[in-house]
């Protein structure tokens, strides 16, 4: 009877073991695909982010306030909340364009469809001061919601951390 239980641990330790291996062996966040049967989706939301932050880089304000909806919500860790468009382009006028540029991490979008709605973009990025092109940028975390009406996207919410 003792034996039997001691097997039945062994065996309970053993599962518990190969179970945190496996969970643990599984790549997390670079070259992440989560929609593998829907590379479009995939494609046109990293086109999208392409496009944002090539006029961000280039301060095309228009190009950026396009892709933004009216209705905006901007999180961000050290700034705190914007909800207005208009506040948030000011603010990548003043303090942006010119100053700093965005990169984003190679193989590191991960893109979920949002029935009905749009899309989430999870990816990292770093920052780069334009007076300070030799300081050092550390990657940082963001996520995009994107809604979709017909064929056109606009940006409605951003989670910004750093």
């Amino acid at each position: 009877m003792k034996k039997n239980i001691y097997i039945k641990s062994i065996l309970g330790s053993l599962l518990i073991c190969l179970t945190v291996f496996r969970v643990s062996a599984i790549p997390i966040g670079l070259d992440c695909y989560p929609l593998k049967n829907e590379p479009e989706l995939y494609d046109t939301i990293v086109k999208l982010d392409s496009i944002f932050f090539t006029a961000y880089n280039n301060c095309d304000l228009k190009k950026q306030s396009d892709l933004l909806s009216e209705d905006l919500e901007f999180y961000h860790d050290k700034g705190g909340l914007s909800t207005s468009k208009e506040e948030v382009m000011a603010a990548i006028e003043n303090n942006i364009c010119g100053k700093v540029t965005r990169a984003l991490v190679k193989g590191s979008i991960e893109v979920y469809e949002i029935p009905g709605f749009g899309a989430v973009q999870i990816g990292l990025h770093k920052f780069h001061n334009n007076q300070e092109p030799n300081a050092a940028s550390k990657a940082s975390k963001f996520i995009t919601i994107w809604k979709r009406q017909d064929e056109d996207w606009k940006i409605t919410r951003v989670i910004s951390l750093h």
